[in-house]
């Protein structure tokens, strides 16, 4: 099959197209899914100051033999503001601010009170320091905390508004349109006579792009005539993306190859070495991309998957927009592979996997009750159960 391009070189070529998209400002609090320009430094170090890491009391360094006399007290966000003297202590609480003054932080289980006096009872601490957090212990002002290309979810989220920043520079999500085609699809829901099927693709694609565009317009179902096509092109000029399904074969009602050369899209490429899915096609028109996907579900899936997550997530700036697989066991044995590298359906539970039974292209029950994809190499011998595999663990849907 030397006229299909291999898997790995059509990501490639897909992802050099994939200039990322202009940077804005955005308020912190909505940074989650965005994709930082540039690096995130610390605008502040974290502890500002040296802190509890215990519910106790805050004494002098030197003997922690006591016994010491109480005079304050240190809170989070209420600190102590004299200097403690030899003898005394502070009572301090967890996430406080260490007064002037003090070198250890003794836990009030290993101490006993009475009055403004306490004693010794249990184990001081060893170091002396061991319940300080002190200051920077997080990170010091004017650190590179996170790098450019890193996708900001919670975490990464509360550490930018911990590190000082109101705003910060971030990648535009792309502008996404899906054209599904075919005479064939009815809208869901519409009556569905035995020669037609409900258009379910539209939705899984949109589904599936939600988290990683910033708009995303249905332009579908679209009949199989150039002049529905053309229509279709023609309201998606604003998009980054523009995702097909459907049309890409090489049948006579396979029309989608000469609208986008009528829109002026210029094909990149046509045919991956894949199953299921080989009909991908991809073009370019400016700056706006197409890909082209097969209008079987599976194919269409299994395609998007690999093709359109990636390319969205490049365009908002992500250095490592591939998925990357993970080894899991195989509980059942695989059959050889051909000339194509091919995805198995198939059902994850901790370090081993299932695959489906069912292999059809436009089986959907079986790629509903997934949640992954096996890798298999072409020209790949039959496996055995025990065998280890790459599979890709898909985020959302599938069994629990």
């Amino acid at each position: 099959m030397a006229d299909l391009l291999p898997v790995d070189e059509a990501q490639a070529r897909l992802l050099a197209l994939a200039a990322p998209l202009p940077v804005e400002r955005v308020a912190v609090e909505l940074l989650a899914g965005r994709t930082l320009a540039e690096p995130l430094l610390a605008l502040r170090t974290q502890p500002a100051v040296d802190l509890s890491a215990m519910d106790g009391y805050a004494v002098p360094p030197g003997s922690l033999a006591g016994p010491w006399q109480v005079v304050g007290e240190s809170a989070a966000g209420h600190p102590y503001g004299g200097t403690l003297q030899p003898g005394q202590a502070v009572r301090i609480a967890t996430g406080a601010a260490l007064p002037a003054g003090a070198g250890a932080v003794v836990m009030q289980e290993d101490l006993a009170r009475d009055g403004d006096r306490i004693t010794v009872t249990g184990t001081p601490p060893d170091p002396p320091a061991r319940h300080i957090r002190r200051a920077g212990l997080d990170y010091a002002a004017g650190t590179e905390l996170l790098p450019a290309g890193t996708r900001i979810g919670p975490a990464q989220l509360a550490l930018a508004i911990g590190a000082g920043h109101a705003e910060l520079p971030v990648h535009r999500l792309p502008r996404l349109a899906i054209i599904d085609s075919g005479d064939e699809l009815v809208r869901p829901g519409e009556p569905c006579a035995p020669h037609q099927l409900p258009a379910s693709n539209g939705a899984m694609l949109a589904a599936m792009a939600a988290p990683l565009a910033g708009t995303i317009e249905r332009l579908g179902p679209v009949g199989d005539s150039m002049a529905a096509l053309a229509e279709a092109l023609a309201r998606a000029d604003h998009a980054d993306v523009v995702v097909t399904s459907g049309g890409a074969s090489v049948g006579d009602h396979d029309l989608i190859r000469p609208a986008l050369a009528r829109w002026g899209a210029e094909l990149d490429f046509w045919k991956v070495a894949i199953r299921p899915g080989k009909p991908l096609m991809v073009a370019r028109r400016g700056r706006q991309l197409v890909v082209g996907l097969p209008g079987n579900p599976v194919s269409s899936f299994v395609t998007a998957y690999l093709f359109v997550l990636p390319v969205l997530r490049a365009l908002a700036g992500a250095v490592q927009p591939l998925p990357r697989p993970v080894p899991l066991r195989l509980t059942r044995p695989l059959g050889a592979t051909a000339a194509r590298r091919e995805y198995v359906r198939a059902v994850a539970e901790g370090d081993s996997v299932t695959p489906a039974d069912q292999h059809d292209s436009g089986a959907l029950a079986s790629l509903a009750l997934a949640n992954a994809l096996i890798e298999r190499p072409a020209q790949a011998p039959a496996i055995a159960a025990g065998e280890v595999v790459l599979a890709y663990r898909l985020e959302n849907g599938g069994v629990a």
